[in-house]
């Protein structure tokens, strides 16, 4: 009676560890393949969302060639930050940035918060007052001194 009682346990043991070590085989293999897949669409995320970015990009300075070959005596990072600098010192004046075309409303002046330069000529600014917000495309010519003056081609503002 002893003697069948190992038996069985060891019957039942060999058969536990059998039973174990397929799980943990299958379960490695199942992991490693959704580790696989995992990276594939990772990967192909990765290209989608590095090919918007060149999309994006493709209308500024930075992504635009022809803009830079037009503007081959500067440096492209210098100039805007020169741009961005000339823009944003205007939002102290006191009756708000001159390069909006609205005056204050409700007392309060409207200032460009965020500037795009797209090209070699334009350059896209957002602008808001706390309250209402706009945007504006203006054109922007490098002077002989180096100098940048700026004009308002247009602009808009949203309602609430």
């Amino acid at each position: 009676m002893k003697r069948n009682l190992f038996l069985y346990l060891f019957i039942l043991t060999l058969l536990m560890t059998l039973f174990v070590y397929s799980y943990y085989s299958k379960k490695l293999q199942f992991e490693s393949e959704r580790v696989e897949k995992f990276k594939t669409k990772l990967a192909d995320t990765t290209l989608y969302f590095n090919n918007r970015l060149v999309d994006a990009n493709y209308f500024t300075l930075r992504g635009n060639d022809n803009a830079q070959n037009y503007l081959e005596n500067y440096s492209i990072e210098k100039l805007i930050a020169k741009i961005e600098h000339e823009i944003m010192e205007k939002n102290d004046n006191p009756e708000g940035n001159i390069l909006v075309e609205y005056g204050k409303i409700n007392d309060k002046k409207f200032i460009v918060n965020k500037i795009q330069v797209i090209n070699h000529r334009w350059i896209i600014a957002d602008f808001s007052n706390g309250d209402l917000w706009g945007e504006v495309l203006l054109q922007y010519f490098i002077e002989e001194d180096e100098s940048i003056t700026f004009s308002i081609v247009k602009s808009t503002l949203y309602t609430k």
